[in-house]
């Protein structure tokens, strides 16, 4: 992945991350080495783990491969999303 994509990667998950803070939930933005990087929500069945992608121009958070379970990265109630499936 070019250096350019995977650094709006990063911004789009942090954003997400401190946009969930903000709204009282703990996120953690995970960088593993080899990995795809995620925000991880603790939960009581282990935490949620949302990745951000592309699709053509459009970025999404997903945290599974149903169309119901992405949302657009730059929508301004995407966090709102999140958090209702984090619940």
């Amino acid at each position: 992945m070019a250096i350019r994509k995977q650094q709006e990667q990063f911004i789009h998950l942090v954003r997400l991350a401190w946009d969930l803070r903000m709204a009282g939930l703990s996120a953690t933005v995970d960088l593993p080495r080899g990995g795809e990087p995620a925000v991880l929500i603790p939960g009581a069945e282990g935490p949620l783990k949302v990745m951000v992608s592309t699709q053509g121009a459009d970025w999404f958070f997903t945290w599974g491969r149903g169309r119901d379970q992405r949302v657009r990265a730059l929508d301004a109630d995407a966090f709102r999303r999140v958090r209702e499936v984090a619940r």
